[in-house]
């Protein structure tokens, strides 16, 4: 007998672990819930990307997954046996997605028929063979629903958006006054946790700050905080990588009035607050992972051994050292100019 959702009254959703990833699959998250229309849906996140569901209304509560060791993992899957849910649902590919899930002793365990969890699923879905759906890896996780036939068709979803954007912006704006920040605000994200061959040179976003007027923002995490603070330094910026939570960086990237940034999470955020968004695209490819929507412009410059998806380049970096700060910065302007006609603004010579 085939499962019916509307039997469910408890769905448990485990989201993926990278930002970017989990900006991409909230259009499955909302499908989620025209198709589980009464039940109540739990979002199992890792603590780096559970706080972007905090204003999602189509989710109804977020659990929060830090276990490492195997016993933590055995422990929170006693938690989850004890919520009783019907079905899970895994947009995480990983065998430990799988593992939870069936440790729960949740009866209907759907996800993509991957990292050899088969046995472990009673839905293993085929992963989509390339040419069988759209390319933007949104309609990834869309089609695990389509696949399972819980939906018949994908929703409309031209521009990926964050709910509760402008009560992100507002909160943002009062922390800005706390740091003493007047002006239209500039972020700048230098980083990406995918590998180096996804970043721009740090002196290059610099350069392009300072061809705009507004007062600069970096952020990062912990790790980038050296990186960051390069761009930092020569942008007469100042650096917040490493001192910002995800709902800090959520706030304050939805008041900024532009953002520049690699192929990274902090992309997909922005371009989901509906912030002008540019970003520069080098190793990977913007029709799968790109920002979406009419306020984003991605700059790339042409390269044949680009889009190649390696973490380190493995000779110069020439997909990247082509794009020039000149071009950014016209791209930033025309989309500052688009975005807003009210505001002004007027280039650094």
């Amino acid at each position: 007998m085939g499962f019916n959702p509307s039997s469910a009254s408890k769905v448990m959703v485990r989201a993926t672990n990278w930002l970017g990833d989990a900006v991409m699959s909230l259009p499955a998250m909302r499908a989620m819930r025209e198709i589980f229309l009464h039940a109540h849906i739990a979002v199992v996140a890792r603590p780096s990307v559970a706080d972007l569901y905090e204003r999602e209304t189509a989710i109804d509560r977020v659990i929060v997954y830090a276990a490492k060791s195997f016993g933590e993992k055995r422990g929170f899957a006693a938690k989850l046996r004890g919520e009783r849910f019907d079905c899970a649902i895994l947009l995480q590919n990983a065998f430990d997605a799988a593992l939870m899930a069936w440790m729960a002793r949740i009866p209907e365990r759907i996800g993509y028929r991957r990292d050899g969890r088969s046995l472990l699923l009673t839905r293993a879905i085929p992963v989509p063979e390339p040419g069988e759906i759209p390319r933007h890896e949104r309609f990834y996780y869309l089609e695990l629903l389509r696949s399972t036939g819980l939906m018949k068709h994908y929703p409309e979803t031209t521009a990926i958006r964050l709910e509760g954007s402008e009560a992100a912006r507002e909160a943002g704006s009062r922390r800005l006054a706390e740091l003493g920040v007047r002006g239209p605000v500039i972020g700048i994200s230098p980083g990406a946790a995918y590998g180096n061959a996804k970043r721009w040179l740090p002196e290059r976003f610099a350069e392009t700050a300072r061809k705009l007027s507004g007062c600069v923002l970096v952020f990062g995490s912990a790790k980038e905080r050296g990186w960051c603070a390069q761009v930092a330094s020569a942008a007469g910026g100042r650096n917040l990588a490493g001192d910002t939570t995800l709902r800090e960086f959520i706030d304050l990237a939805a008041a900024c009035r532009l953002f520049l940034t690699n192929d990274s999470g902090a992309m997909h955020v922005a371009s989901a607050l509906g912030v002008p968004t540019v970003a520069v695209f080098g190793a990977t490819d913007q029709t799968t992972t790109g920002p979406t929507g009419p306020l984003a412009r991605v700059v790339r410059a042409p390269a044949k051994c680009s889009p190649c998806l390696l973490r380190e380049c493995p000779i110069d970096h020439r997909c990247m050292t082509r794009v020039t700060a000149d071009q950014v910065a016209a791209a930033a302007l025309e989309l500052w100019e688009e975005s807003a006609p009210a505001w002004t603004h007027e280039a650094k010579s």
